[in-house]
Order: C-alpha cells, then structure tokens, then sequence
C-alpha cells in the first residue's frame, strides 16, 4: 500500500500545534494575542469539539479585561509568593525521594535529554529546563520536525523522531503531568485553567495510546 506522505505529516504537524498552544498557556500569562488565537474560529470549533469550555466571560469580556484576570490567577496558581503549584518536574519527581527542589536530579536529566537530540534553548532563555512549558514546547519541535521528515519522504528519520517523543514521554512528562494537572483543576478559581489543564491530561492519555511503534517499511 502506497503511502500518505502528506497525511502522516499533516498529523504530526496537528500534534505540534497542540503542544505549541499547550505550551503556551502554561509559559506565562496568556497575552492578548494569544486570546484572541483561542478565541479564533478554528480554535473555538476544536475546543467545542472536545467539550473544552474556558468560562462565559472568557469569550464576552474585553479582551484586556480577560488578560488581567488571568494574569492574577496565573500567578496565584504558579508563581506565589502565597501557596502555589510549582510547574517543574523535579519538584514533582523529585519530592517522592525527599529530593524536592529547583534544579533536581530531574531537572538535570530534561536538560541532557534535549541537548541530546541537538535541539537547544532559545538564547534569552533564561529559565529551568524542566518547566512544564519547556517540556511541552520540546514535543512541540519534536513533532514538527517528525512533520518535516514525512514530507521529505524521509521515513528512517520520522520515526526516529516518534521513537525520541516516545521516550520523552515515558521518561518525563507522562511520569508527573497528571499529578500537575489534577491540582491546577483542584486549585484553580476560573474555568480557564481547569479546562486546560483537564485537556492536557487528557491529550497525555491519548499520546500514550496514538503514538505507535514504527511501521516497517
């Protein structure tokens, strides 16, 4: 059976703009353009597809208004100085060997996996490689180059870029994203952040089952 260069591409191209929107989201607080893409056609079909629903006001309220009511929840939720939810995988990982803190053994680990495939951090970057940001925007350049590989007809390549994102699941985001998940849903006052946080866990679940071994040639 011939392939479909472009359907696999086209694929791993819609698993990087998830990421990309994903990763977004939880970098920092959500900028007016970045809510007016989520308040775009194409996005909003995708949201009431799957059942996302980012709050009333989200979409009725003046843009502005929504970018500072998410700004004080963001860093209420993630940045302190009260009581919050530390987006880092080595507090997560790390905290079960009663090794909980910024720069752990995970964090450590994150950044020798990224370096690994010849990827790097943009060169302002100034934070810890273990963000779950960081960690979302690695699958996202993962998926896009797994993208530019299919259209090159390029198969050994492609699924060497699957097998990497495997591993990166399996290694690190599936270990400890659920867990950050289920408190942003738990701690989170407006329904912006349960939703996207309740999509992330379910967008994991659904990498873990999609992406499947190579298919031999």
């Amino acid at each position: 059976m011939e392939t479909d260069w472009k359907a696999l591409a086209d694929s791993a191209k819609s698993r990087s703009d998830i990421y990309g929107l994903l990763s977004a989201v939880f970098r920092e607080e959500p900028t007016e353009t970045l809510i007016r893409q989520m308040k775009g056609p194409q996005l909003l079909g995708a949201f009431t597809s799957l059942g996302v629903k980012l709050g009333e006001r989200f979409y009725t309220d003046p843009e502005s208004e929504v970018v500072e009511q998410l700004a004080i929840e963001y860093s209420r939720l993630f940045i302190g100085p009260g009581p919050h939810i530390s987006p880092h995988e080595s507090i997560f990982i790390d905290a079960e060997h009663g090794e909980a803190g910024l720069w752990g053994v995970q964090t450590v680990e994150v950044k020798k996996f990224i370096e690994t495939t010849g990827l790097d951090y943009d060169s302002g970057f100034c934070g810890v490689p273990d963000h779950v940001s960081v960690e979302l925007e690695f699958m996202q350049k993962l998926s896009e180059w797994e993208a530019d590989k299919w259209l090159q007809e390029d198969r050994k390549s492609a699924e060497y870029c699957l097998t990497v994102q495997r591993m990166f699941l399996e290694k690190h985001l599936l270990c400890w994203l659920a867990r950050f998940c289920d408190e942003v849903m738990d701690q989170a006052q407006l329904p912006f952040y349960r939703a996207i946080a309740d999509l992330t866990k379910t967008y994991m679940e659904y990498e873990r089952e999609s992406i499947a071994p190579p298919v031999s040639a």
